[in-house]
């Protein structure tokens, strides 16, 4: 939502300043040069992708374990036809906004499992650095520059299925996650993704992956709260305010990747928007007037589901709800709105677990 309003609010001030200055300097000095500067990353694959049917898309939907058939063409992104499959060593490219909640939550996945990866920061005004690709939005994973992954929790859920059960190459797993068009409740096109909270592997990895009676279940139950609800109470505390609003842009210019022209546009104008926009999100997902006793009631429904007696959801280890819940919450650190929560909920202990866990 931010980015979204920063590229609109940098599209405006660009052409009013473009506007401005022709008219009152030479007509030699232009905006244009200083945009095509921003962003132009490095990683030396992009200009040779070529996108490509996975091979294994339409053939037996065996490696998905009696979950629904994939019936869905799934694209796996290659170099060229002769290259070679993938190893048991992943060279991992993430592609992110550093403050954007859902790469957070895979970076909280690959810093867990301890999979090196490069970071591309992306610009969230012109995003040159995923041109390439016809999926626009963060985060996105190369996989040993060949196999793209889409969506935090279809990236999290084939690591995983690759990481227990090595036998499928990843772009034999990537078929068990179908592309499929869909609607939003405002009647808008998305891509969503079939089967997203499932790890895909047998039953005897699943036996010891998943040792409680539910525990699948809860994963799967608490990795979509943290997507469908948890991360929606995000903009709303950390723009509750017109100085939260400002505080917050301040972090994601600092933190991002902004030409100065876009970062002053996005810490003053973005901040003003956002705090505007912060109040239809409120009317949206039907919060309280004030929007901290809905984080509050959230964490607190989260720590509760825990269990005084275990360390995570995963009992002594994180799962990936654990890392899920984590990585949404990490993108507040540093803001007023991280620093009321731990003061005002049971969320801290858990927390700090997590986080040594991560590092």
């Amino acid at each position: 939502m931010a980015a979204a309003c920063v590229r609109t609010l940098s599209k405006v001030g660009r052409l009013v300043l473009d506007t401005q200055t022709s008219a009152a300097l030479a007509p030699r000095i232009s905006m244009r040069c200083q945009r095509r500067a921003y962003g132009t990353g490095g990683a030396g694959f992009r200009s040779r992708l070529s996108l490509v049917p996975d091979p294994q898309t339409h053939a037996s939907a065996s490696p998905c374990r009696g979950k629904r058939k994939c019936q869905y063409p799934v694209f796996a992104v290659f170099l060229d036809e002769s290259a070679p499959e993938l190893g048991t060593d992943l060279k991992l490219t993430l592609y992110q906004y550093k403050t954007c909640p859902f790469c957070s939550k895979v970076r909280a996945f690959l810093d867990y499992h301890g999979l090196p990866y490069e970071i591309v920061e992306v610009n969230p005004v012109m995003r040159q650095e995923i041109k390439w690709s016809t999926y626009r939005k963060v985060p996105i994973l190369m996989v040993n520059g060949m196999v793209q992954l889409n969506d935090s929790s279809v990236i999290v859920s084939v690591l995983k299925t690759y990481l227990v059960s090595k036998e499928k190459t990843i772009s034999e797993i990537l078929a068990c996650y179908p592309e499929m068009k869909a609607k939003n409740d405002s009647g808008k096109d998305v891509i969503e993704f079939g089967n997203k909270y499932w790890v895909m592997v047998r039953d005897a990895d699943a036996d010891h992956l998943y040792p409680g009676k539910d525990t699948r279940k809860e994963e799967i139950k608490w990795r979509k709260w943290a997507d469908e609800w948890l991360v929606h109470l995000i903009s709303p505390n950390v723009y509750r305010t017109p100085t939260e609003a400002l505080a917050s842009f301040d972090y994601i210019v600092r933190e991002g990747k902004f030409g100065t022209f876009e970062g002053f546009f996005a810490k003053y104008f973005g901040a003003a928007a956002m705090w505007i926009i912060s109040k239809r999100l409120k009317n949206k997902h039907h919060l309280q007037d004030d929007v901290r006793q809905d984080l509050y009631n959230a964490v607190n429904d989260w720590v509760a589901a825990i269990g005084k007696n275990n360390k995570f959801m995963g009992g002594n280890q994180p799962n990936l709800a654990d890392l899920a819940v984590f990585g949404v919450l990490r993108v507040m650190e540093g803001l007023q709105a991280f620093d009321d929560m731990v003061e005002n909920t049971k969320v801290k202990n858990w927390y700090r677990r997590v986080q040594k866990a991560t590092q």
